[in-house]
């Protein structure tokens, strides 16, 4: 009948326009589900990239995120300019006309994911590694600022440290020296004055090595020359090249103290330095020095009966250049103290009641067999 292929008609273009309008729907449905994947993707990367110290590594988890994303076998992300061959294929980055890096694929990996990837992904990933090369070189900049930075305060409060510093006894070297061609000059002025100029070139001795030994710990070249060695011997050798107050060295060795394996030198050069600070801080008092081992450990502490230090500046005066008062000095002798202590795997603190003077406790370590108390 006429009026059943009328119906037929009208139910087959229905049919086809519907069919057509689900196509559609169903193509715009996947097309947004990519574009979805494909912003969560981005916003990994931008993540990974720019949320990462190391840039290397974050290339390698950008590849493998990318790679896991269209199905490919392996992806590498490279910040440099790199050719394609034998095994890939090269995806170049360009940013403004300049090659930011280089994105590889297998060689096999299928033709339309490849395109797929160069116009969907690509852009975005330009974007983010030139984003991340500029970090990462604002980063370095930063930190060469800083140590620039660090370095022109060092310099700034060695000029001011030495210069004063190396003044003081070269005036006085300069005046005695000069007063020693007068005629009139009698043998006991004379004697006097050749104290004076042995007294200021050994100070200007102690600044000069000083200086030297800051220059090597803070260039790494400190590295302590390890030998078994007496902590007795140690602390006395210290004790008669570091400047005696006035009340002297009160020295209280415990016997029979196992040998540590260390740099003697260094050690002897620290605790002169902290002799030294002990002198000039200890208002004319004598200086208490006691040595004693408890199992792994060989304790000296150094005690002088001064003015003490405010709570503020207790792990300050360790810092180079950090001077307490007119008579701080170069603020040079702690810090190498304590860099030599370390060197050698051992600890440094001070304590300082109020009032009461301060103790400076160095804990040095003491290999396993010789441990006190172990014979």
């Amino acid at each position: 009948h006429g009026e059943n292929w009328l119906a037929l008609a009208v139910f087959l273009i229905a049919a086809v326009v519907t069919s057509a309008s689900a196509d559609a729907a169903k193509a715009r449905a996947e097309e947004a589900d990519d574009r979805r994947r494909e912003a969560d993707l981005g916003a990994d990367l931008a993540r990974v990239l720019l949320g990462g110290d190391d840039f290397d590594e974050a290339l390698r988890l950008v590849g493998q995120r990318i790679a896991q994303a269209y199905g490919l076998a392996s992806v590498l992300v490279e910040a440099r300019w790199v050719d394609s061959d034998a095994r890939h294929k090269a995806l170049p980055l360009v940013i403004n006309g300049s090659r930011v890096g280089t994105l590889l694929v297998a060689r096999d990996a299928d033709p339309e994911t490849v395109t797929l990837l160069r116009d969907r992904m690509l852009p975005a990933l330009e974007t983010l590694v030139g984003a991340a090369k500029r970090r990462s070189e604002l980063e370095a900049q930063v930190i060469e600022t800083k140590a620039l930075r660090r370095s022109d305060v060092v310099k700034t409060a060695l000029l001011r440290s030495v210069s004063h510093d190396l003044r003081s006894p070269l005036t006085g070297i300069t005046t005695a020296a000069g007063g020693l061609s007068s005629d009139t000059l009698s043998d006991e002025g004379r004697s006097e004055l050749v104290s004076v100029i042995a007294t200021e070139a050994e100070r200007l001795s102690r600044l000069v090595d000083n200086l030297l030994d800051l220059s090597r710990l803070q260039g790494g070249g400190a590295e302590p020359r390890l030998d078994w060695c007496s902590v007795e011997e140690v602390v006395r050798g210290a004790a008669e090249s570091a400047p005696a107050p006035r009340g002297g060295f009160d020295v209280a060795i415990e016997p029979d103290l196992p040998l540590i394996h260390a740099d003697a030198t260094q050690l002897e050069r620290a605790l002169a330095n902290i002799f030294d600070n002990a002198t000039r801080h200890g208002d004319a008092g004598s200086v208490t020095v006691s040595v004693r081992g408890a199992g792994p450990r060989v304790t000296v502490q150094i005690t002088d009966r001064g003015r003490g230090i405010a709570p503020d500046e207790l792990e300050r005066i360790f810092d180079a250049f950090h001077g307490t008062g007119e008579s701080a000095g170069t603020g040079l002798g702690l810090a190498i103290a304590r860099g030599f202590v370390e060197a050698n795997g051992g600890r440094i603190r001070v304590e300082s009641p109020p009032g009461q003077g301060a103790t400076f406790t160095i804990q040095l370590p003491v290999a396993a067999g010789q441990l006190v108390g172990a014979r």
